[in-house]
């Protein structure tokens, strides 16, 4: 008995032994993630009078940063694409705010570079690099909208003359707390474009901050909590996975880890490979021709933030009774109408619109001439078809709206809308003015008439990624009511009817 009981004990002590020496110190908790301390770098135990103050002593060390970042798409805001276009946010016309030019002092609020107000911005400065905005970790980095990505050091009255005070951030605190980007730094941008929060892709808004399973299985916070490096996974700070060069069909395995990848990182293949069901292979037949996220995505805009689906620039310019600008709301407190925007129609867990797409795209720039007619202008075509060999089916975001036009030139219009000056249609809603401003700004003709003109641009859906159980089943694409415009996709009608 007795050797019996020591034996237990013995035996117990050997089982237990692993477990107790793997038993994690309990100071460990305490432990930094990052190999460094940066509260115990000199070059940031100083007060800072500016953002280019910051970068200047994060570049003491990060010696080749503002190298590397001047060579991307988030510095530049330019891209030429495989078709010769020059797209990025400096040249292309959107039908959500339409145009950074002449507005920088607004829009640059998102760039990652301070002092960018107008064309004179030096882009070849490493200085002008705004290392904060993507590595704070304390959540209290902002910048003002309408400082031309600068940030408010100093408590300052703004707009001049409204009373309304700015309170100061602090940069030496910020700076000593920087570390790796996560959702809330690339999502303050990106969750928030086009104007508002979930306005612009209906796949990405605030929610994604901290989501439940339900609405992202990758980023669900307390899952798999991916940050968006994890899929765009980042070399030399160059991002992989921009719309203005996608990749519709990635025909390769999984490759996201281990090799250096030749292919974009941030597609359902790179992790998935081209067979990922394993219960039902007749789904993996799939895989050719059905993009992951046209099944994987029921819906977009699932996380309790609507996004806009059209926007109507022809109706700008209202007083209300008490001749201020007129601002009317939803049930829910949302903008349907703003005198300086004109009328919105908003949508919630929106079924995606879907297309073949072979990763082509060709934007309506400045200069293009276009026509007034029945059909909406497309700001950027999808190009794709069923029998090019490169095409899926894809879910997107078709957005629409109407837009400045100029009917004698036939071109659309840049608007200058954000200024302190009288021409900037966001304070005096003169579309005259605020046109020829625009377009004097870019060195364009304009005839001096403003109309309006329909457009639609193409957004493709691939956040909001559902648990498999919410997944579209047969039924919901190759059902009597099912889904799919199987003749708008170049079939007959339901291909699955036709083999029975």
């Amino acid at each position: 008995m007795r050797t019996g009981i020591a034996m237990a004990a013995l035996l117990a002590s050997i089982l237990l032994a692993p477990t107790l020496l793997a038993a994690p110190d309990p100071d460990s908790a305490k432990l930094l993630k990052s190999t460094a301390d940066h509260t115990k770098f000199k070059a940031l135990q100083q007060e800072f009078g500016s953002g280019p103050e910051v970068t200047k002593a994060c570049l003491t060390c990060h010696t080749e940063a503002a190298k590397q970042l001047h060579k991307t798409l988030h510095w530049k805001w330019e891209h030429k694409s495989p078709e010769g276009q020059i797209l990025g946010k400096k040249h292309v016309i959107n039908n959500y705010c339409t145009s950074v030019l002449s507005n920088q002092s607004n829009c640059s609020t998102c760039h990652i570079g301070y002092g960018f107000k107008d064309k004179s911005f030096d882009f070849t400065s490493e200085v002008n690099v705004d290392c904060l905005i993507c590595h704070d970790t304390t959540g209290s980095y902002r910048k003002q909208s309408g400082l031309a990505g600068n940030v408010v050091t100093k408590p300052m009255e703004y707009p001049p003359g409204s009373g309304k005070m700015v309170k100061p951030i602090d940069l030496q605190k910020i700076a000593q707390a920087v570390g790796m980007t996560s959702r809330d730094t690339c999502g303050a941008c990106h969750f928030y474009g086009g104007g508002g929060d979930g306005v612009k892709h209906g796949d990405m808004d605030s929610s994604l901050a901290s989501p439940e399973r339900e609405v992202d299985v990758h980023m669900d916070s307390i899952g798999l909590n991916f940050a968006c490096a994890t899929c765009h996974l980042t070399r030399g700070h160059q991002v992989p996975g921009s719309r203005y060069a996608p990749t519709a069909q990635d025909k390769g395995g999984p490759h996201m880890r281990g090799t250096e990848y030749k292919t974009s990182p941030a597609t359902c293949q790179s992790c998935h490979g081209q067979a990922p069901h394993k219960t039902i292979a007749m789904m993996n037949d799939h895989t050719s021709k059905v993009a992951c996220q046209t099944c994987h995505i029921p819906a977009y805009a699932r996380g309790g933030v609507s996004t806009k689906m059209n926007w109507d620039w022809s109706t700008a310019g209202k007083l209300g009774p008490d001749g201020k600008q007129l601002i009317i709301k939803d049930k829910k407190g949302h903008d349907t109408y703003t005198a300086a925007k004109g009328s919105f129609v908003l949508g919630e867990n929106v079924a995606p619109d879907y297309m073949w797409f072979n990763g082509k795209v060709r934007y309506t720039l400045l200069g293009d001439k276009i026509e007034k007619s029945d059909k909406p202008v497309q700001i950027n075509h999808f190009y794709g078809s069923r029998s090019d060999g490169k095409s899926l089916i894809w879910p997107v975001k078709i957005m629409r709206g109407k837009q400045a036009f100029d009917p004698v030139n036939k071109t659309l219009i840049v608007v200058h809308q954000y200024g302190e000056d009288d021409a900037a249609f966001s304070r005096h809603l003169n579309w005259q003015k605020a046109a020829a401003a625009g377009m004097a700004y870019v060195g364009a003709p304009f005839s001096g008439k403003v109309d309006f003109i329909a457009t639609e641009s193409y957004w493709p859906i691939t956040h909001m990624v559902a648990p498999a159980k919410n997944a579209l089943s047969c039924q919901d694409c190759h059902g009597k009511d099912g889904r799919m415009n199987w003749k708008a996709l170049g079939y007959a009608g339901d291909p699955m009817s036709a083999k029975k």
